[in-house]
């Protein structure tokens, strides 16, 4: 157990890959403080990131979500060098094959060419495809009921759990303390937070606090006063083989939420419910593949996944931001000043950790954004009520 210390430069609610992503860039920006992130379960058991699919692209509307995917897939190809601890290096398991998105009709379509826009003025390689494009690059995919799809060559994806690990190490390794417990209050005084109660009956000051508590995250600002738009959001993952050995395949979004990619000898993905109910709920619905997914891959490639075989379901939760699927980073201005929330990633919070976590970092260190100004982002837009969504597929 580590013993605490009188006072913290930064306490951080939450273990995982946002939390000690800011962890990480706070001790390499502002070098010799003293943090500590306060995390439940060490094990990292329901956390997010160990069962998410790991994929990073810069198939986004929002200029700020292409600039921190951007920044976030150098970041992640150079992650064996920059996770580096004591010279040896941090495997991640990078694997660039490439993000298709995949769309239908003509509105559709101009949202792509909009969105590539966007994307190519961060140096961005986005090819758009016409229907015989798409057949044309991959053969044994089903286009007659599509019209167009952006390819993103240079994307691809990671292996989650080594992303989050070796980012802890490294963070220890540069003295951040990790504690085991849980936040169940905050004291605040003339404005600002100063004490963390932790369930260990512990009192910890600190000068900043940030909130980077994942699908919890809303319960963890609540303990401050500040309503936070997010909500646990349950999806399955599923890995599975087809009935035939298709051509190299990319990270594919299909139509109605469909995304799998390739994963050794076979693939791994799923398809979202946004209707399900919200809650933390982790029970896996087996069937769920059998009704859903499959119908929907059978359909896409209808000579390799006609006769697919699932062989692994299992569950995890999106930290849902109900406002606009976009997530919330920044201080709790004009209220607790020293309140800071990095959430309601919505299935994106691993792609885009590294940039978020220098974010924050720059905040409590410069008291701006200095690189990528994610104002946009944070949390007048929901005191307003005004939605900052991306366009075309999520």
């Amino acid at each position: 157990m580590t013993t605490l210390r009188g006072n913290y430069d930064v306490l951080i609610a939450g273990g995982g890959i946002i939390g000690t992503a800011i962890a990480c860039a706070l001790m390499q920006q502002g070098r010799g403080m003293a943090i500590a992130v306060i995390e439940p379960d060490p094990t990292y058991e329901f956390a997010s990131t160990p069962r998410a699919s790991g994929g990073a692209r810069r198939l986004f509307s929002c200029p700020e979500n292409v600039a921190m995917s951007h920044y976030s897939i150098d970041f992640i190809k150079r992650f064996p060098e920059l996770m580096s601890v004591d010279g040896a290096p941090a495997p991640v398991d990078w694997k660039e094959q490439g993000y298709l998105f995949i769309v239908q009709g003509a509105s559709a379509l101009r949202v792509l060419e909009d969105n590539a826009e966007v994307q190519r003025s961060f140096g961005a390689d986005i090819r758009l495809l016409d229907r015989e494009g798409v057949r044309k690059l991959f053969p044994s995919m089903r286009v007659d009921d599509i019209d167009g799809a952006a390819y993103s060559p240079g994307d691809g994806w990671c292996d989650p759990n080594s992303f989050l690990q070796g980012m802890r190490r490294k963070a220890r390794s540069l003295g951040v303390e990790y504690v085991q417990a849980k936040v169940v209050d905050f004291i605040n005084s003339g404005g600002r937070i100063t004490d963390a109660v932790l369930n260990t009956g512990d009192k910890v000051k600190a000068d900043s606090f940030v909130n980077a508590a994942g699908a919890w995250s809303a319960q963890v600002s609540a303990m401050a006063g500040m309503a936070l738009p997010v909500s646990p959001l349950r999806r399955f993952e599923h890995y599975f083989t087809g009935q035939n050995r298709i051509e190299p395949l990319p990270y594919v979004k299909d139509l109605q939420r469909l995304a799998f990619r390739p994963e050794g000898n076979g693939y791994s993905g799923g398809l979202v419910n946004s209707h399900e109910p919200r809650g933390f709920n982790f029970d896996v619905d087996h069937d769920y593949f059998e009704r859903a997914v499959w119908p929907a891959l059978a359909h896409r490639f209808p000579g390799a996944f006609e006769g697919t075989k699932c062989h692994r379901t299992w569950s995890g939760l999106y930290e849902q931001c109900e406002l606009d699927g976009n997530p919330i980073i920044g201080p709790w201005t004009g209220h607790h000043d020293n309140f800071y929330v990095a959430s309601g990633f919505s299935g994106h919070g691993m792609m885009h950790a590294p940039a978020v976590g220098r974010a924050i970092a720059e905040l409590i260190l410069h008291r701006r954004f200095e690189t990528i100004d994610l104002s946009r982002l944070g949390y007048g837009r929901v005191l307003s009520n005004e939605p900052y969504a991306e366009r075309g597929i999520l």
